[in-house]
């Protein structure tokens, strides 16, 4: 009897043993800590990796970094909390992190957390306060390279010269997903669907060429999509969305200049503030205080060139919905205005395009359609190419095409085409030796510059 409670008493001692071991990996602290981490997330994107901790309360903490040693250390050390979620694989998909472990607290009731890098960084701590998607958070943004840009996205260095250098945003990405359809749809994931065969097709053309703001699923700053445009040298900049609305009965597309003033429309208006929750998502709040943090929103720039950019890119945007509507239903077949943060650069035309309401069955399901979304994106890049070849910039292969030629659709005629392409049905006549204004559908017309 005595042997078997030795033995059970070895057993149970291992056992305890096996338990101190694990216990680091899955929780810090004795129990007594108030807070703790309930997930962890990380977001590599080319420029920075993203690591985002999700709290039960507001934070408390401090940071240093250990870049005399092998390997190089950020060390963040979160007072009065208890780690309640799995480190493992968090480091997989970033090049900048090499791992995300824990090491010995400062005391019983913290947790520290170690992220080993692939090189040097300078990391910016925030916290972000709970909101109606997410918990407090702890945010870990660490500048430099992350991952390699795929598909169809270019480089700055790979972009050529003379082309008409085409900026396509797609919308949202990362912690923030947009907005969310009837069967779980995420815009993010739609929108760069779409972002990424516009790119495809403008890089095809020999006369255009595309950045992608965002070519994979990560969170770029409102404030950064613009910048990054204007350092690609674009031309041209288009944001890419998935519409949403508290009712499921609005659809179709509609494309969006900037305003000076807030939108007129109870849709504007909701998307725009749609846009302030995105900047809240994504981390960026000092955005949001009315105080002029958009980098091209200098006065004296404003003043010399914002309203020939929103003359631009009103032309733009009759030309992208000519094109949208053969494609699906538009929900306005004017050019709309509000204030987006995207749109406020003077130097170029800068549109919004509403793809469709994903809040609305029908349309969630046809955004989801690679079909559909091979026809939206044909539809932005007949429409972006056409505006280009009526408003040629000097030096560029677009200036030098003589003529466009175009495929009469049906409800077409020679004044609905000559209208839509700035010229004249006498024009049109004359080129194509015409002796009636009549058209059938299918027939290949050439359109005068």
């Amino acid at each position: 009897m005595i042997r078997n409670l030795v033995l059970a008493f070895v057993k149970l001692t291992l056992f305890c043993g096996l338990l101190l071991q694990v216990q680091p990996t899955l929780a810090q602290g004795n129990g007594a800590a108030s807070n703790r981490i309930e997930s962890i997330r990380v977001w590599p994107s080319p420029d920075k990796t993203r690591v985002v901790f999700d709290l039960k309360s507001e934070p408390q903490y401090s940071y240093f970094t250990l870049y005399q040693s092998d390997p190089l250390r950020l060390v963040i050390d979160i007072n009065d909390t208890q780690l309640g979620t799995s480190l493992e694989g968090l480091a997989d998909d970033s090049l900048l992190v090499d791992l995300i472990r824990t090491s010995s607290p400062k005391n019983e009731n913290s947790t520290r957390l170690v992220i080993e890098l692939a090189e040097k960084t300078d990391p910016v701590v925030f916290p972000l306060a709970a909101n109606e998607s997410y918990p407090h958070r702890l945010v870990v943004d660490l500048p430099g390279k992350s991952i390699e840009r795929s598909g169809p996205a270019k480089s700055i260095s790979e972009l050529a010269k003379r082309k008409v250098t085409v900026a396509i945003d797609a919308g949202h990405g990362g912690e923030d997903p947009g907005s969310v359809g009837p069967t779980g749809s995420y815009e993010k994931n739609v929108v760069l669907k779409i972002a990424r065969a516009l790119a495809s097709m403008i890089n095809e053309d020999p006369g255009m060429q595309a950045y992608l703001i965002r070519s994979g699923d990560y969170y770029v700053d409102l404030d950064e999509r613009p910048q990054k445009a204007w350092q690609a040298k674009a031309d041209f900049f288009v944001s890419i969305h998935a519409d949403a609305f508290r009712t499921p009965q609005p659809r179709g597309g509609s494309v969006w200049v900037l305003s000076k003033r807030r939108a007129d429309s109870e849709v504007g208006r909701w998307l725009e503030g749609t846009e302030r929750k995105s900047v809240l998502l994504g981390g960026a709040e000092s955005i949001i205080e009315d105080t002029g943090h958009e980098p091209f929103l200098a006065q004296t720039l404003l003043d010399m060139s914002m309203e020939s950019s929103i003359a631009s890119a009103y032309s733009a945007a009759r030309e992208i919905i000519a094109e949208m509507s053969t494609v699906t239903k538009m929900h306005k077949r004017e050019p709309q205005a509000a204030s987006f943060a995207v749109l406020k650069s003077p130097d170029k035309p800068s549109l919004l395009v509403e793809t469709g309401f994903i809040s609305n069955p029908y349309e969630e399901r046809q955004l989801n359609s690679n079909a559909h979304q091979q026809k939206l994106a044909r539809a932005l890049y007949n429409g972006i190419r056409r505006y280009f070849v009526n408003n040629p910039l000097d030096n560029t292969y677009l200036a030098t095409v003589p003529n466009s030629d175009y495929i009469v659709k049906p409800g077409d005629s020679l004044s609905v085409i000559a209208q839509r392409y700035d010229t004249t049905v006498a024009a049109i006549k004359h080129e194509n030796d015409l002796r009636s204004s009549v058209v059938q559908v299918g027939q290949k017309l050439k359109i005068p510059r």
